[in-house]
């Protein structure tokens, strides 16, 4: 065998195995909802992958935190806000198929092609999915003195109904009052770094607010995830740690 025919195969080897630690480096939790398989994908960051039955669920994809020629394409895709960490309109493109569902808010919107947006309040059905856009906010922290890093009524946060599941995704919010009038959560993923979001502190006391069965912190940056776990000890509350890269 010649030498070039050498460095074909090992390149070709080379390529598989990437594109297998790709996918293996992504952590994942399995659930069963009446008889429907559904995997929660931890990809970085803000950025999660939910899979439903043969449903694809992409949350704020950015390349930033995965090679997305490796993932499946969106049966629906979900941009909390136009923040770049949130929304990267190549990557929407990459993953958008011919059935896509794109849904936004109305700020990320310009960005994006055949988006449709849901304010604070909106509620749709894709499918069998339930989706409702709930509010996203900052109270205390500010760019500037009356300027949030994120201002009432802009940014989404995402409930969605797969079966008897109720999956609250909180996007880039602190802990705010309407977190208590969200009825039963089943699963939350609830951001916790600073300046932008929450404290452990303040993750505990909107965990208290919506009494989930499971809290997943994420968008956690260098936060010490243990603080959230110690808070939490003897509530109740499911406190699970994954890596986000």
């Amino acid at each position: 065998m010649t030498h070039s025919k050498y460095v074909i195969l090992f390149m070709v080897f080379l390529s598989i195995f990437n594109m297998s630690n790709s996918q293996q480096s992504f952590e994942k939790d399995l659930f069963d909802v009446n008889g429907t398989s559904l995997e929660l994908w931890f990809i970085g960051h803000g950025t999660l992958m939910f899979k439903y039955g043969d449903k694809v669920i992409h949350i704020d994809p950015v390349s930033n935190e995965a090679d997305y020629s490796q993932l499946p394409d969106a049966d629906l895709i979900l941009i909390t806000h136009e923040h770049g960490d949130h929304l990267d309109p190549a990557t929407v493109s990459e993953i958008y198929g011919a059935n896509t569902v794109l849904i936004c808010n109305e700020s990320s919107s310009s960005g994006l092609q055949d988006c449709i947006v849901m304010g604070n309040g909106d509620r749709k059905k894709v499918d069998d999915i339930i989706i409702e856009a709930v509010p996203a906010y900052n109270i205390k922290h500010e760019r500037s003195p009356g300027n949030p890093f994120h201002p009432r009524g802009n940014g989404n946060g995402y409930i969605l109904e797969l079966g008897n599941k109720r999956i609250y995704v909180a996007g880039d919010t602190e802990n705010i009052p309407e977190m208590s009038n969200m009825g039963k959560i089943d699963i939350t993923f609830l951001p916790m770094n600073l300046p932008y979001t929450m404290t452990p502190e303040m993750v505990a006391e909107a965990a208290g607010r919506i009494r989930p069965e499971i809290l997943y912190p994420y968008h956690f940056g260098t936060t010490d995830t243990g603080e959230i776990v110690k808070l939490l000890k003897g509530s109740g509350i499911d406190v699970r740690i994954r890596k986000l890269n």
